[in-house]
């Protein structure tokens, strides 16, 4: 084993498939030249070349609509969007394209594509910059959605996905680039749609996922202090999810709090709140209860950052409600 930041952990997934699979390429703003607006791309335009590390216009749906067309013809693109904020401008061509293709030529076609990169706020980056997608991107059938919380899963999670026929997208974070973590010496992947489960507990059950696992986990730290002990469920997938892993833990805690970086309507919680309670009705003793950001777009402001997202106290203070409901 050996310590890797969240970065070269992408960097590695990605040339490592490079290296075992010539159709696959890296398109996007500032991948080549640059080395990557984050560094993920570090050194692989030295190693693979200008026509497997490609530069792109400010055009997010023309190099995605490009990344689509490759992929119907035998190419595995890696499309990179700086932010997925900017993915809006390539809706189109990742719902109407790439996610129906495969249906709409009777499998005539597959879209072996990734679209990866930031989701989420990461500090004073105001509205237009700061807001997560998982849950729209999610909401499509066709589509795979991936988002890992550490170095280890996003290796792994990333080689499967650009070895995956489907369209993948991959939801990282910003503000854990710089993150660190162990991951093994050899080559490993982690298959997709598989939750896997941080923190054992007895008491309630905490699900969340991407980089709001960190408030999750340190929540779960503190309530252990208190004698509540905590069981942590990182889903790694948000389509699709793994209910199961959700239900066996909800009918061994009797408890649930689902913690997301995400609006509170149609979110993933909302989606995970109706199935426990179809499935696993009988063995709650309390309501499920959610934390999401809150109902508005993300101010500038310090102080608006702060109250927007969820935090350690906000989880701390709904586990301890659902707890001491008998």
């Amino acid at each position: 084993m050996r310590e890797v930041q969240f970065r070269e952990a992408l960097r590695e997934a990605m040339s490592e498939e490079m290296r075992r699979d010539g159709t696959v390429f890296l398109m996007g703003e500032e991948v080549a030249q640059y080395n990557g607006a984050y560094k993920v791309s570090q050194g692989m335009l030295d190693e693979f070349g200008p026509k497997r590390i490609i530069d792109t216009p400010i055009a997010e749906l023309g190099f995605t609509g490009i990344g689509v067309g490759a992929a119907m013809n035998g190419l595995r693109p890696i499309i990179e969007f700086m932010t997925f904020n900017f993915s809006l401008v390539a809706i189109d061509q990742i719902i109407n394209s790439a996610a129906k293709m495969n249906q709409m030529s009777a499998g005539q076609f597959t879209v072996p594509i990734v679209f990866r990169g930031a989701t989420g706020s990461a500090g004073q980056l105001g509205a237009q910059h700061s807001q997560a997608f998982e849950s729209w991107y999610a909401n499509c059938p066709g589509l795979k959605v991936v988002v890992p919380s550490n170095p280890y899963d996003a290796k792994g999670l990333l080689k499967s996905a650009i070895r995956d026929n489907d369209p993948i997208i991959f939801m990282e974070s910003e503000q854990m680039y710089g993150d660190k973590g162990q991951i093994p010496d050899g080559e490993y992947l982690l298959p997709i749609g598989k939750a896997d489960v941080k923190r054992k507990g007895k008491d309630v059950t905490i699900v969340s996922f991407g980089k709001i696992m960190k408030v999750a986990l340190l929540a779960a730290e503190e309530l252990a202090k208190e004698g509540i002990d905590c069981e942590v469920i990182d889903l790694r997938t948000v389509r699709p999810i793994d209910y199961p892993t959700v239900i066996e833990s909800v009918k061994k805690t009797n408890r649930m709090v689902v913690v997301e970086e995400a609006w509170p309507l149609a979110s993933i919680s909302t989606e995970l709140t109706y199935v426990v309670q179809k499935d696993a009705f009988d063995f709650l003793d309390a309501p499920v209860r959610r934390i999401t950001t809150r109902d508005t777009p993300l101010g500038y402001a310090p102080a608006f950052v702060e109250e927007f997202l969820p935090n350690v106290g906000r989880v701390v203070e709904a586990v301890k409600a659902v707890t001491y409901v008998s």
